[in-house]
């Protein structure tokens, strides 16, 4: 008599005898961990940076790199989600290697590594297409999260990091800067320019359609679509256009919002 699959020892069981739901769950393949390439001269500061990010599951660091010149062929090489770049390096410092890796088709996101939380540098490596930036004091906890908020395609600044960083920064070409802003953002539509504000102005995509009566997925697609026309990478980039022409200079008029 043939014993019903139940009552055969498990590893008798053939494979096809057992449904999809009673695979226990250590045997459902796990999605890969996100790759972090720690780009920073000084050892200890690498060192640390592995051994913090060494105690997330879904976090794995795959290189290290001393300067700026060894991050193009280490992130070739190894294909990183996300580059933890330091400013002040040697040979390469991080700000000409952080644009030469976001120039590269399929690049990692970058979040930049600073002592400062407001500066030039900083904002040269935020219109090079970083994602962020960190200060090094900043909690571990806080470094996790930014990680696989970035690896998700989520910028890290915060709208009031943001708004302080573009408040200082130098007012030299102001006017020039200000015309080439304006010459960009008219290749938006009344509606996008309407979402680019609001996203200069650091409002969530949800208070956004709050404000412009709008859904959020529409919200998502003219993001995208701004995005997509302007050549931008997120929403940082965005707020920098926004605040280069000068449209958070001056409050919105009521009678023109959400029509």
């Amino acid at each position: 008599m043939t014993l019903p699959p139940h009552a055969l020892p498990p590893h008798a069981v053939p494979p096809h005898a057992v449904p999809p739901h009673a695979v226990p769950p250590h045997a459902v393949p796990e999605s890969a961990p996100i790759g972090v390439l720690i780009a920073d001269d000084d050892p200890l500061v690498r060192a640390g940076l592995e051994m913090m990010l060494g105690g997330a599951p879904d976090i794995r660091v795959l290189a290290q790199a001393g300067d700026g010149a060894e991050v193009l062929p280490l992130a070739g090489r190894h294909r990183p989600d996300v580059v933890l770049m330091d400013i002040r390096m040697p040979v390469m410092d991080g700000l000409a290697a952080t644009e030469a890796l976001r120039a590269r088709d399929g690049a990692p996101e970058v979040i930049v590594l600073t002592t400062f939380d407001a500066d030039e540098h900083v904002l040269r490596a935020l219109r090079a297409g970083a994602a962020g930036f960190l200060l090094k004091d900043t909690p571990p906890g806080e470094i996790v999260d930014a990680i696989r908020r970035v690896a998700a395609g989520h910028p890290v600044l915060s709208p009031a990091v943001t708004r302080r960083l573009i408040a200082r920064v130098a007012e030299d070409g102001q006017d020039r800067r200000r015309a080439r802003a304006r010459e960009r953002l008219a290749l938006l539509n009344d509606r996008e320019r309407e979402v680019a504000v609001a996203v200069g102005q650091g409002r969530p995509n949800a208070e956004i359609g709050a404000l412009l009566h709008l859904s959020v997925p529409t919200v998502k697609t003219h993001v995208s679509s701004i995005l997509a026309t302007l050549g931008l990478n997120n929403r940082v980039q965005i707020a920098l256009l926004v605040h280069d022409a000068g449209l958070l200079d001056d409050p919105p008029d009521p009678g023109t919002t959400g029509r």
